[in-house]
């Protein structure tokens, strides 16, 4: 059983992916144990609540500095008996020591076939505003491995998403969000499945 923490900042639709294919058991071996988010009215806490599942708003701004934030963080996480972290629409960038201490288990969503578009500044409509500048023929979505880097960790699972004529940012953005609600669920069964393995980082 993967027992899951999901993090977010916004409206909360790829964690209600994720909630409905537990629910439809499209997602055998996942149970999510913790909803966080760093914002107190983030739709994702909403959607946590009403499906009566642990929920809590952990912002760095309630604490004097980050290492009592990520303290916070981890005991919350060794309270409810997180062992994977799925970061849905999170917009905060994870303490390092959590990464090292989830390292490899803990994947993202980007709305963008990385390694393009990725990086810094690289969210939201951001990205969808600058596949279009570019004029590129496909875009997509990206299930990846979270490192100390912005949107550079091990890909998981990418899927193509056609751009038309005509597109808006907008359009765009609603094309790439109904496939990143396919591939997130997918992403996580395979690590429910064992079919995962990332390699360990190089030491240096």
């Amino acid at each position: 059983m993967l027992n899951i923490a999901v993090f977010g900042s916004g409206r909360g639709s790829n964690f209600q992916a994720i909630l409905s294919a537990i629910e439809t058991r499209k997602l055998p071996g996942v149970r999510i144990v913790l909803v966080v988010s760093n914002n107190s009215d983030s739709g994702i806490l909403d959607i946590a609540r009403r499906n009566g599942l642990p929920s809590m708003h952990l912002s760095e701004r309630q604490f004097p500095d980050e290492n009592a934030f990520t303290d916070a963080v981890l005991a919350s996480l060794a309270r409810h008996g997180a062992d994977f972290i799925a970061l849905a629409g999170y917009m905060k960038r994870v303490p390092q020591r959590v990464i090292a201490a989830y390292r490899n288990r803990i994947i993202n969503i980007h709305p963008a076939l990385l390694p393009k578009f990725g990086g810094k500044g690289m969210y939201g409509i951001h990205v969808h505003e600058a596949v279009l500048a570019a004029g590129e023929p496909v875009t997509g979505a990206t299930v990846h491995v979270v490192d100390e880097d912005y949107d550079h960790g091990a890909v998981v699972l990418q899927r193509q998403v056609p751009v038309y004529p005509g597109d808006t940012p907008e359009i765009l953005a609603a094309r790439v969000l109904e496939v990143e609600h396919q591939i997130y669920p997918e992403a996580l069964a395979l690590f429910a499945a064992g079919k995962i393995r990332v390699p360990a980082p190089l030491q240096h």
